[in-house]
């Protein structure tokens, strides 16, 4: 198993910007979602948007909950799907790194099912599901784990939880040029391209892994 590795929203904007924020939130209300989409710009960089936790979030976590998922303790296999690495940097709007933040993970299997009681309970015993870690001193984190797969009613995503001292972000990320990001609710209930845009990531080879597996940078911008 791998080891946790710790070295690796300021509105602004005019009232018109604060009425159309205002008019986002109404809107998601009156659909029955319970995130708050941030869409607030500070300077040059854009806070990461909030999503729903999501009700597959775990009961109780596992004892088993490092940053690599895509084994388990106690079993000799690995994960079935595309392994790949999840790495970033945790960033305020002014670029300093967030150091010490807990970072949470949690997905599908590969066979669309959740180690939930109500999410199918996971139908893969080599993975973990969940996982979580803390950002090094230079704001870096990293995960292995799947790509993401869909599931009904969902295009494909890993939900994420950043905690610090000045931050609770929960937020999901999405596979760059999946074709059911258009039609995914809870997506699009981002109505600022750029901060819809922002959650979006691309899935790829890089030299220096494994080339059977996957690399996906995402470096979240929280309050700072």
């Amino acid at each position: 198993m791998a080891t946790d590795n710790n070295t690796l929203e300021a509105k602004n904007g005019d009232s018109c910007h604060s009425c159309k924020n205002r008019r986002t939130i109404l809107s998601l209300m009156a659909s029955g979602l319970t995130c708050i989409v941030s869409s607030y710009a500070f300077g040059s960089s854009l806070l990461t948007p909030s999503q729903m936790l999501g009700p597959f979030y775990p009961e109780k976590i596992p004892l088993e909950h490092d940053n690599d998922l895509t084994t388990v303790s106690g079993n000799y296999g690995i994960s079935a799907g595309e392994i790949s690495h999840l790495i970033g940097q945790v960033l305020t709007p002014n670029g300093s790194p967030v150091i010490g933040a807990k970072i949470e993970i949690w997905q599908c299997d590969a066979f669309g099912q959740y180690k939930h009681p109500g999410g199918g309970g996971g139908q893969d015993p080599n993975f973990q599901g969940y996982g979580r870690t803390r950002s090094g001193v230079d704001g870096q984190y990293r995960f292995k784990t799947i790509k993401p797969v869909t599931y009904p009613g969902r295009t494909p995503h890993i939900h994420m939880r950043i905690v610090s001292k000045n931050a609770n972000l929960t937020t999901q990320l999405y596979v760059k040029g999946e074709r059911l990001n258009d039609r995914d609710f809870i997506l699009n209930a981002i109505r600022n391209t750029r901060a819809r845009s922002s959650l979006i990531i691309p899935f790829v080879h890089e030299p220096g892994f494994p080339p059977d597996e996957l690399v996906a940078r995402f470096d979240p911008v929280v309050a700072g």
